[in-house]
Parts: C-alpha cells; sequence; structure tokens
C-alpha cells in the first residue's frame, strides 16, 4: 500500500493529480499543467513537495571514516552547513544510490537519499558500520519542499531574515526559521535552477507549505509536480537514480567522476573502479532531430549497429524539442554524431550534444 506524505491533503486541495510513485501517493501535475509548471520555475518559481525522500544522521567519533568508506567522494575537510553529492557503491562499482551529505558539526552528519532506495540505503549503512557511529533513519519525522526558480530568495525573505539564508551554493543554515518554524534551509535543488529546499518537522510541513504559497502570490508561485521536477531535471542533465545509474552502471559510466575521489585512502568500490578508469560506456545528451519523442530503455543505433540504450527522455519545454539520455559505447559517444532510437519499432532520428541541455543564465 503506498504511503502518504505529510501533504497528501494539501495536494487534494490544491487540484494535485496524485499518482503512486516510488511507494507514495504525490501529485504528477496540478491543474495548471506540466508545462505552465515547468516554465513557472524556469523564470519565476515553483514550489515541490519532496517529503518522499529519505533522511538519516550519522552521527558518533567515527562518523566520518564511515561515510568516506561507504561513498566515493570526501567528506573529509568540510565547513558545518556544507553539503556535498555522492555516489554510494557496490563492491563491483556499481551504484547503490546517489545522495546528499550535510555537515551539521563535527561528528554529525545529515544524509539526504532517494525515496525508493531508502530502506534498502538504511540497511546497507548498518550493514557496513564500523566503530563508534551511529545511523538512524528519520524520515518520517521530516518534512521536505523545493522552493525553485529565479524569484525563490525573495519569496523566501518574506518569511525570513537574510542572515539566516545560506550563501553559496550546495551549503545549509541548520539552525535556520521561516514563518516562524524551525527549519533547515538548504541552497540546492533538482531543476536546474536557483532555489532552497526546506527541511521541518513533518508535522508542520503543512503548514510551511501555505505560509510559503502565500508569500509568493506576488511573484507567481505555483505548486509543481513529479511531471515538471522530471521535465527540469532532465534539461539540467540531472541524473536519476535507475535511469542514468544503478547498480550495474558505475559513477564513471554515469558522468559523475567528479564525485569519485580517488586519491582517498579506500572506500566501497574504489578497486572495481580503479580498474575501469576509462568506461567503456558514457552518458550523452540526445537532441532529437526527426519526428517523435524517445523514452527511457529505447536501442541506441549508429547505422545498422546498436551501440546503447537511452536512461530518460521526454519533450523539453524550454528548449522546444524532444531531447533524452543514453548510455552508449564510449568510442561512438562524439559530438554531432548522427544516431537513431527505434520506438516502438520505428526508428527516430537524434545527435549527440553536450551535457547539460540547460543552463540557468547568471
Amino acid at each position: 500500500m503506498e504511503l502518504k506524505t505529510p501533504l497528501y491533503d494539501t495536494h487534494v486541495k490544491y487540484g494535485g493529480k496524485i499518482v503512486p510513485f516510488a511507494g507514495y501517493l504525490l501529485p504528477v501535475q496540478y491543474e495548471s499543467g506540466v508545462i505552465r509548471e515547468h516554465q513557472a520555475v524556469r523564470t519565476g518559481c515553483g514550489l515541490f513537495d519532496v517529503s518522499h525522500m529519505g533522511e538519516i544522521t550519522c552521527i558518533g567519533p567515527d562518523a566520518l571514516a564511515n561515510l568516506n568508506r561507504m561513498m566515493t567522494n570526501d567528506f573529509a575537510g568540510m565547513y558545518d552547513g556544507q553539503a556535498r553529492y555522492s555516489p554510494m557503491c557496490h563492491e563491483n562499482g556499481g551504484v547503490v544510490d546517489d545522495l546528499i551529505v550535510y555537515k551539521i558539526r563535527d561528528d554529525h552528519y545529515f544524509i539526504v537519499v532517494n525515496a525508493a532506495n531508502k530502506d534498502k540505503d538504511f540497511a546497507w549503512m548498518k550493514e557496513h558500520m564500523a566503530g563508534d557511529a551511529v545511523f538512524t533513519d528519520i524520515s518520517d519525522t521530516v518534512g521536505q519542499l523545493a522552493l525553485q526558480g529565479p524569484r525563490a530568495k525573495e519569496i523566501l525573505l518574506k518569511l525570513t531574515d537574510e542572515e539566516l539564508l545560506p550563501k553559496k551554493y550546495y551549503s545549509c543554515n541548520p539552525h535556520a526559521k521561516a514563518a516562524e518554524i524551525p527549519c533547515v534551509i538548504s541552497k540546492t535543488g533538482y531543476t536546474g535552477e536557483d532555489g532552497y529546499e526546506l527541511y521541518m518537522a513533518a508535522d508542520r510541513a503543512a503548514e510551511m507549505w501555505e505560509a510559503l504559497m502565500e508569500a509568493g502570490k506576488e511573484e507567481g508561485l505555483i505548486p509543481c509536480g513529479l511531471g515538471a521536477r522530471d521535465t527540469l531535471r532532465l534539461e539540467a542533465a540531472m541524473p536519476l537514480y535507475g535511469h542514468e545509474m544503478d547498480e550495474t552502471v558505475t559513477p564513471f559510466e554515469a558522468g559523475l567522476g567528479f564525485a569519485v575521489k580517488m586519491a582517498k585512502e579506500d572506500f566501497i568500490g574504489k578497486a572495481a573502479l580503479a580498474e575501469q578508469k576509462a568506461p567503456k560506456r558514457v552518458r550523452v545528451g540526445l537532441k532529437v532531430t526527426g519526428r517523435g519523442i524517445i523514452r527511457e530503455h529505447q536501442p541506441v543505433f549508429a547505422g545498422a549497429r546498436q551501440i546503447g540504450m537511452t536512461t530518460s527522455g521526454t519533450h523539453a519545454p524550454q528548449l522546444g524539442y524532444p531531447i533524452a539520455m543514453a548510455l552508449v559505447n564510449a568510442e561512438d559517444a562524439t559530438t554531432g554524431t548522427a544516431i537513431e532510437a527505434e520506438v516502438r519499432g520505428r526508428r527516430v532520428s537524434a545527435e549527440i550534444v553536450p551535457l547539460p541541455f540547460y543552463k540557468k543564465k547568471k
């Protein structure tokens, strides 16, 4: 049976079209529709419920050592409030999940994991923990909202003081307050735009939602669902677990080498990744040049030869044409290469283009 986030009744009130996703009942869109929600985030601001995401704490003198052994990135030298993205790998180099780690203070870290992987990730962490550190799944006690778009800051400043907002991308204030509600305010997002993610007690999430919606009236703030979240992250070429990566795909193949620190002492999967410094397949962007939309799990061809498989695809509202991402043979991954994807028995032409497809103006 699907679970409900603390905002389920709020989504119904706002006219959300509810669908099952990652074990939860969530809005795929509202009455405004996916394209309008997408454009609101690109030009103004949108509000998402992401309370289905998992939250895990790691606390204790050996917390840092545990994180550095379990994950590919290096968490040494982080300042209090800093966030860092990382894959977490199996011994064979395949990805268990990708996640964000926040340093609250020495010996205290806050980890945000993908909703569908939360139980698997928590079990993995407990199985591989060592020394004096405790992992705790606090997901059920936390609500998470994402306020995304170029007008996010001016909306949030109606509810909090500027000195409480994190200044740098991938940082947070763990001791903030907005609308008089204690919360963590994080300068992060999954849309390719400026914005914030707010974490608060689950029983105050609906109150925070209403406060943000009221504060954002003049800026045209609208609620956004899973549909726009997916089109936004795809335009920004942000990978999604189960699509661009999984237990059979390594971080190097998924284009996540920036978050793999081979110089650190050791981590789970390091030996396997050391053997695969030059991956045989890589993630690429596809711009559709023919007629049709390319979705995930569709074979990619160069002439008669299959060179890979698509991982995600959609019509890109901001760009005005369909796009996709794919894992293809490294030797076939040259920008400008003409390819075809097989869509329901029909070939749709496309070309390999650089990622990301969309980058916000500075």
